[in-house]
């Protein structure tokens, strides 16, 4: 994250069961960027959490609608009842379930309006479109929403725009609308040119490294942020191909001695391992996880991590995407973090351990950048900007 105090100031409005990467994404995404954004709830206070939901496509299980699982625990930095709505540049609505209920709460309602009537950005995906409707500010306004928003908003009176993809997004004056979080990476862009942004340095291609069983955030957030910048990139699982996708993990701690595993999104891969020219990349990235543990293990893994260290090419993992590393050999003499969990692994890697603390800390050692927990994305991908020469500057 930028060093200096942030320009730009976001308010994200959540609530329970909204779509976990509709959430996490453009909160950590915009943080990554040096804007500040509060994440409030209407009833919850700071460091509560709302819990949130992995909402996937069902037509990979031959479903006409989408699943829905259980997601991150998603805490809360702001109280709403102290939110002074005035002192914010943009308002972020996600989607997911919690829009269906807080489109009847008056202060939300009210919320939105303020921001409309002072023609403030509004932004909003999914089924968040669905409070800017109540709140009657979408007449005459072209928007579109997850496809079976549609009826509801045309009787709103919107300009409804029917999506062609699930990666659609519009832009009329100051309201952005997205059709679910495959369409993140534009619209999270939009909201940066939105508030001013001017995006540089962001000719980069960067290299997912990615397993089944990779956690569900530690995969998105940083892709979605790197693509939202203008960065090619390109996701790559072994022995898979070009739109095969590895299923994801939800790690959490919820008062365990350790984290919880729930089901994520199937992600979908964009580019064939096999036959790929690491020399084409700028950067690599090791996502955490269950998958480091058998990726560890591969031999063109191993050789694909040694290409990107010996080059020193950037190199960002988390949590325990270090176990590759470790296994690669790369450590030796470097210093780095990762979960608390693969200290070991770090430690007999001949690497010099650094504490996370807080977990959401991340550390650069020249052009290693490593981090412990998804919570550290907005550290750990401002970190790589920084190697990589990407800027947002206001």
């Amino acid at each position: 994250m930028a060093n200096c105090k942030p320009q730009k100031k976001v308010l994200l409005l959540c609530g329970d069961c909204m779509d976990n990467y509709e959430a996490m994404v453009p909160f950590q995404a915009l943080q990554a960027y040096g804007i500040a954004v509060d994440a409030v709830c209407p009833g919850k206070k700071a460091g509560d959490y709302c819990r949130t939901l992995v909402e996937d496509s069902g037509s990979y299980h031959g479903y006409q609608t989408s699943t829905e699982k259980p997601g991150h625990n998603f805490r809360l930095n702001a109280t709403f009842d102290e939110v002074d709505f005035s002192k914010y540049d943009a308002l972020v609505i996600p989607g997911g379930r919690a829009p269906e209920y807080l489109a009847t709460d008056e202060s939300v309602l009210n919320c939105a309006r303020q921001f409309s009537d002072s023609g403030k950005l509004i932004a909003a995906i999914c089924h968040g479109p669905l409070i800017l409707a109540a709140a009657g500010i979408l007449k005459g306004r072209k928007c579109t929403a997850y496809r079976a928003l549609g009826p509801v908003l045309i009787d709103a009176g919107a300009h409804w725009i029917e999506p062609k993809t699930l990666m659609d997004c519009v832009s009329d004056g100051n309201l952005i609308t997205g059709v679910i979080y495959m369409a993140h990476p534009e619209y999270i862009q939009l909201v940066v040119k939105a508030l001013g942004g001017k995006i540089t340095g962001s000719d980069k291609r960067i290299l997912f490294l990615c397993g089944d069983f990779m956690e569900n955030s530690e995969v998105t957030v940083p892709l979605h942020s790197l693509r939202a910048l203008g960065c090619h990139v390109d996701a790559v699982c072994p022995k898979k191909k070009a739109g095969d996708f590895c299923p994801t993990a939800v790690h959490d701690f919820e008062g365990d001695q350790t984290y919880s595993e729930k089901p994520g999104h199937n992600f979908i891969l964009t580019a064939t391992y096999e036959g790929l020219d690491a020399s084409s990349y700028d950067a690599l990235v090791i996502p955490g996880g269950r998958s480091p543990e058998y990726l560890a293990l591969d031999n063109s893994v191993i050789a694909l991590v040694k290409t990107f260290m010996q080059a020193e090419k950037p190199v960002a993992s988390i949590c325990n995407g270090q176990q590759v590393l470790a296994a690669a050999g790369v450590l030796k003499g470097r210093k780095c973090t990762a979960c608390p969990a693969v200290k070991l692994h770090v430690v007999l890697g001949g690497a010099t351990w650094l504490e996370p603390d807080p977990i959401h800390r991340c550390y650069t050692d020249k052009n290693l950048v490593t981090g412990a927990a998804w919570s550290g994305h907005p550290e750990f991908v401002s970190q790589l900007m920084a190697l990589l020469g990407i800027q947002v500057s206001f």
